[in-house]
């Protein structure tokens, strides 16, 4: 008796507690909708449902839809915005009458005339093209096709219902930006063509490079003016050591032999810094290459383009005429022709006197340029090397440096 009473005691326990957590569900379940104040008069009363039971006031599942180029409902299924389910249909799909019946439902719900909610007119707009599209025989027909067959959607309305762009960012501020962005890209691009051209003058000047290594005679120069303005210092230095009351007979004591290596290397020590101060004084190289100035930004560059391209553009036409009516060149015409031959950097690099003298050899000519370029390959060569090359042209003998 005592089991069965105490299994009788362990089934109502378990009964109670079951009872005890449904009602909770059931408590959790409704606490939304007790929170609602029932005092606000915009809260349309609860409706009675008639007929087939549709709530056309709380219907707010619309499902989705592959529609991006809104031929039917956009990217809502047009059975869900008149109450439908299409997975749910059973051999036959609801008629014409009973979807006129969920339209007319609607309409008294969500007309812009009857209706009082905010967003009435967009709601009416989307049911009524579902009325249209399900009540059209033809249009239905391709819509249920299309449902499960997007490859078809995609052949029938073109390729570019697979994306939408839409731009997120405002046009004039993304322009703005990427003006300044190249601004600053052309500051950084010019600073670092005259950075190249400074270290390698540096290097020329320290190492005192010969014209067969690259040197020029700016290199030269530079290299004289830093070994004068180091003898300087070094005087300098020599007077203040002797007033401090330093015999120079301790000052050769001092003194360790070097070898000629050693002391190359130590005046190229003593001339760098020297060197690096003159050249960071130099603003323009020449040939464009130049310290970066507002003239540099991009901005400027595209404010100046349609000037610059219709001067050209004019001197052109200008040239051809010329050319028709068989005039001779101007000095202006030739200077140009010569320019365009020898490249902007060899013009503007060249003193006065050189570019008087490349204009007198009319470069534009192509016999004229190819030796012109043979005169510019041999300054760069060794003393000996020219004297050779001098020797085999007399002979009648075509010979380069290489050889």
């Amino acid at each position: 008796m005592r089991v069965i009473y105490y299994w009788s005691l362990l089934v109502l326990l378990v009964v109670a507690m079951a009872s005890a957590e449904e009602q909770k569900t059931t408590g959790d379940e409704a606490t939304p909708q007790e929170e609602k104040p029932a005092t606000i008069p915009e809260e349309p009363a609860k409706p009675v449902k008639k007929g087939d039971g549709f709530d056309a006031t709380h219907h707010t599942d619309w499902g989705t839809y592959y529609d991006p180029k809104n031929e039917f409902c956009g990217r809502f299924d047009c059975y869900k915005i008149l109450g439908f389910d299409y997975e749910s249909f059973g051999k036959e799909h609801p008629d014409k009458k009973v979807i006129t019946q969920r339209y007319r439902a609607l309409s008294r719900e969500w007309h812009p005339d009857k209706s009082k909610h905010k967003n009435a007119k967009n709601r009416f707009v989307k049911i009524a093209r579902a009325y249209e599209v399900l009540t059209s025989e033809e249009t239905r027909k391709e819509y249920d096709f299309m449902r499960y067959n997007q490859e078809a959607y995609f052949k029938k309305y073109g390729s570019d219902v697979m994306w939408a762009y839409a731009p997120k960012s405002d046009t004039i501020m993304v322009v703005i930006f990427l003006l300044l962005a190249g601004s600053g890209i052309s500051w950084l691009i010019q600073q670092k063509h005259w950075q190249n051209v400074a270290d390698k003058l540096i290097k020329a000047a320290v190492e005192d490079w010969g014209s067969g290594q690259g040197g020029t005679p700016e290199s030269k120069s530079l290299r004289e003016r830093a070994v004068k303005k180091l003898q300087e210092e070094e005087e300098k230095a020599a007077e203040t050591t002797n007033g401090n009351g330093e015999s120079a007979t301790s000052k050769k004591k001092k003194k360790v032999k070097l070898t000629a290596s050693e002391k190359r290397k130590e005046q190229e020590e003593s001339l760098r810094p020297i060197i690096t101060e003159l050249v960071n004084e130099m603003e323009d190289f020449g040939a464009g290459y130049h310290k970066p100035t507002w003239k540099d930004l991009l901005v400027v560059k595209l404010a100046q383009s349609p000037m610059t391209l219709g001067s050209g553009l004019m001197w052109n036409l200008k040239y051809a005429i010329r050319r028709l009516q068989k005039l001779e060149l101007n000095d202006d015409e030739r200077e140009v022709l010569t320019r365009r031959a020898v490249g902007e950097i060899h013009w503007v690099s060249a003193t006065e006197d050189e570019r008087k003298e490349m204009i007198m050899k009319d470069l534009w000519l192509p016999g004229n340029m190819v030796d012109w370029e043979e005169e510019q390959d041999m300054k760069q060569w060794s003393n000996t090397d020219r004297k050779r090359y001098m020797r085999m042209k007399k002979k009648g003998v075509k010979v380069g440096k290489e050889e």
